[in-house]
């Protein structure tokens, strides 16, 4: 088993989930996990409890990387494979950017469609979060 890319902002397993903050004060969540200060300007709170977000959201948005990203971008393949990102709202309010999941791409994403977590090995060592886009029927899409 791989270890995540970035400790502390998913879980792996089954069923994976992103870890945000919420705010003790007013019950913000943000992603990825904070500390110090609230992202709420209204909100002078400074303690935050983790917390497990959706795995499921709508997609708000999305495009595609047709070149390769610098530095301190790691790229996967020699050369540069293109790879779609997707912006995807969930049920708490936030809108999280990730790269979408192996085997697909733009063509298979559509704004107003459901995407769920997935993760996937990055490499030998490392794994990452990407989301999946999910059928209207409620199923994975398969590819």
């Amino acid at each position: 088993m791989t270890t995540p890319a970035i400790d502390g902002w998913f879980t792996t397993g089954p069923e994976p989930t992103l870890l945000g903050s919420r705010c003790t004060t007013c019950e913000t969540v943000v992603f990825p996990p904070t500390s110090g200060f609230c992202r709420n300007p209204a909100c002078s709170g400074d303690e935050f409890a983790e917390t497990a977000l959706s795995r499921r959201g709508t997609i708000w948005s999305y495009t595609d990387a047709q070149y390769q990203p610098p530095p301190p971008y790691v790229p996967t393949t020699d050369p540069f494979e293109p790879f779609a990102l997707a912006a995807v709202e969930l049920p708490e309010g936030l809108v999280v950017l990730g790269q979408v999941a192996q085997g697909y791409g733009v063509a298979d994403l559509r704004v107003g469609a459901e995407a769920e977590l997935v993760v996937e090995d990055l490499d030998a060592e490392h794994s990452i979060w990407r989301w999946k886009p999910v059928t209207e029927m409620g199923e994975e899409a398969d590819q």
